[in-house]
């Protein structure tokens, strides 16, 4: 979330930030108007505490001196005091609970140098690697779902059947091929990256510390009985690792890496095109998380990036790079980069990773702080992300793109390793 003393100090230019992504800015007016009535409270119960700190004070004198009866009367007098003081903290926290609730839907300042725009048609391509028309055979104009079925690789019916529409079953070579791209996606960033393999469901505090809830409530599977939700992603319990700590300036950045299974309900799916692997509800993914100080941030992000690009090149795909605008970003994003490739068969780029810098946003809900070497005091940290390997639309891409013509499809370089043996898929 923002953090409330920026919104103090400088009202307007958080409401014309928040005005940049289109959004209402009147929460940030209902924020500056209870935390003055919270302030006003505390100072309040303060005084009176104080007061009641003096009079015990004086009860103690008056004990000693032998004066019970001017003694029994401050007490009074105190118990008073004190219940006054109680009934105002009481005040006080409920004030603090509601700007916190209204802290938690307001979405994150975007930076400076983000696009302006009003959606996704806003966005800035930055640019386009090996796209080229008319290189593209009539065999490889087929889509991915089509040639899941003649290969018997997708079977998107026994999915259906077995898990109901959205979900989606891979068989044979086609699981190998999920496999592959996993330990691709996890082989190629243990240079820097520490693998970790989180749990794949999560606390409300877990979710609630990326921004996931209470915004996106209802894209989320959430198991009522013991109040857990399925990961959308890996980001969620990578962010909170450090959840209420304080880390050493020394131990930054701290990058981490997993390979989860992801859960989304796709509840604006509605009227969009779920054909194949373009929208599902379960897939797998490698996802690229760093936690850096202030300094390191476009370091970190720029790197996240670089490797997520660098996947997509290494595996012979065409893709692009946008920068999206403030219209377009998500809540707790300040600057993000979204990678798409172009799937020929499906005639459609689609978005396999969004590379996010949230400046302090996701930090400051889960409170991860670190201690700058030579300072008193801590400071927020700053969080980072992207999808180093999404599957599903990486898997269609690849089966499209790499389709020969008598209808195999050739097994990308990198991915050898991981075939057994298998050159193509057939």
């Amino acid at each position: 979330m923002i953090d409330v003393r920026l919104l103090r100090s400088d009202p307007d230019s958080v409401r014309a930030a928040i005005g940049r992504r289109g959004e209402d800015t009147g929460p940030l007016d209902r924020v500056l108007a209870l935390d003055v009535q919270q302030r006003q409270l505390g100072e309040e119960r303060d005084t009176f505490r104080n007061e009641v700190g003096t009079i015990s004070q004086e009860v103690g004198d008056l004990h000693k001196q032998g004066r019970g009866d001017e003694a029994a009367s401050l007490q009074d007098r105190s118990r008073q005091l004190g219940e006054k003081a109680d009934a105002l903290s009481d005040e006080a926290d409920a004030l603090a609970g509601e700007i916190r609730d209204l802290l938690l839907r307001i979405p994150n300042i975007p930076a400076d140098e983000c696009p302006d725009g009003a959606n996704e048609h806003d966005n800035v391509i930055t640019r386009v690697e090996g796209f080229d028309e008319a290189t593209w055979a009539e065999h490889q104009r087929v889509p991915h779902w089509e040639i899941g079925e003649q290969l018997g690789i997708l079977d998107v019916e026994r999915g259906t059947k077995l898990s109901g529409s959205m979900f989606v079953m891979y068989s044979g070579l086609g699981a190998t091929l999920c496999r592959a791209l996993v330990q691709y996606g996890l082989d190629r960033n243990v240079d820097a990256y520490r693998e970790m393999r989180p749990p794949t469901l999560v606390s409300t505090s877990t979710m609630t510390s990326t921004g996931h809830l209470p915004k996106f409530e209802d894209d989320a599977y959430h198991l009522e009985r013991d109040d857990l939700w399925a990961i959308p992603t890996a980001e969620v319990p990578l962010t909170s690792l450090a959840r209420d700590e304080v880390l050493d300036e020394a131990d930054l950045p701290m990058k981490l890496m997993a390979h989860t299974s992801c859960f989304r309900r796709e509840a604006g799916s509605a009227g969009r095109d779920t054909r194949g692997l373009l929208r599902i509800h379960e897939f797998d993914k490698v996802e690229l998380l760093a936690y850096a100080t202030p300094d390191q941030a476009a370091e970190v992000h720029a790197d996240i990036l670089a490797r997520a690009e660098s996947a997509m090149a290494d595996l012979g795909l065409v893709y692009r790079i946008l920068d999206l605008c403030t219209g377009d970003l998500g809540a707790s994003s300040a600057r993000t980069f979204d990678i798409e490739v172009y799937a020929p068969g499906a005639d459609q780029w689609l978005e396999v990773s969004s590379v996010s810098w949230f400046s302090d946003y996701q930090a400051r809900r889960a409170n991860v702080r670190y201690r700058p070497e030579g300072q008193k005091g801590t400071v927020v940290v700053h969080t980072l992300n992207g999808s180093g390997l999404a599957v599903p639309r990486v898997w269609a891409a690849v089966v499209e793109t790499h389709r020969q013509a008598d209808g195999t499809i050739a097994v990308p370089e990198p991915l050898l390793p991981y075939f057994r043996g298998d050159t193509v898929i057939s």
